[in-house]
């Protein structure tokens, strides 16, 4: 989960465990508005839950297109035991993309790895 978007360039605070070990509770990351490419980690907006509450927005990786719907996003959380993502709610529309994450600026300050092997 993160903070709501602003200007073209912002920074949000992640909240929660799904994007470890990528991305840690508290970490500080600088984000850009532009278009999602595979391997990116990005904020996106979620489907409503069960009960049609919204969710909060929240930062997951790009993995590709859905196949069934190439206008659509996979998106995906680094942490298979924690959060939601895309095996659970279906794909994202482009528009439901709303930034891509450029780097790291607190406590660990610097790019962003990949995602995690296995």
């Amino acid at each position: 989960m993160v903070s709501q978007l602003r200007p073209r360039l912002d920074v949000v605070r992640v909240t929660g465990r799904s994007m470890a070990p990528t991305l840690r509770d508290g970490d500080l990351v600088l984000v850009r508005r532009r278009p999602p490419r595979v391997g990116a980690l990005a904020v996106v907006r979620l489907p409503p839950d069960a009960d049609g509450m919204p969710r909060p927005l929240a930062i997951k990786r790009v993995t590709g297109r859905d196949p069934g719907d190439p206008q659509r996003w996979w998106v995906e959380r680094d942490n298979p035991r924690e959060g939601v993502d895309s095996w659970l709610v279906g794909s994202l529309a482009t528009a439901d993309i709303l930034a891509v994450a450029v780097l790291r600026l607190w406590p660990r300050p610097g790019r962003l790895p990949g995602p995690p092997a296995g």
